[in-house]
């Protein structure tokens, strides 16, 4: 469903909005593709902070490892 929206644009926003519809986009495109861009920012952002966060977690470092040395154990040797 479509949904309308009324914003007020600063002067940042207003030249933000220039460029992105520089390629002829229109306002409403150009919108939806700065909220798009934004969304998937935030997804990879937030990726990104939980990978981090993981990498700093002893409990699964440790985890990691064990893993690691079982999939060692299971690898066939490798040729000569």
């Amino acid at each position: 469903m479509a949904r309308a929206i009324h914003v007020r644009l600063d002067d940042a926003s207003e030249a933000a909005l220039t460029l992105l519809r520089a390629d002829g986009a229109s306002d409403s495109a150009a919108v939806r593709l700065a909220l798009h861009e934004s969304a998937a920012r935030r997804r990879r952002s937030a990726i990104v902070e939980e990978v981090r966060s993981l990498a700093n977690d002893p409990g699964d470092v440790a985890e990691m490892a064990r893993i690691r040395e079982q999939m060692d154990e299971l690898a066939l040797p490798f040729p000569e």
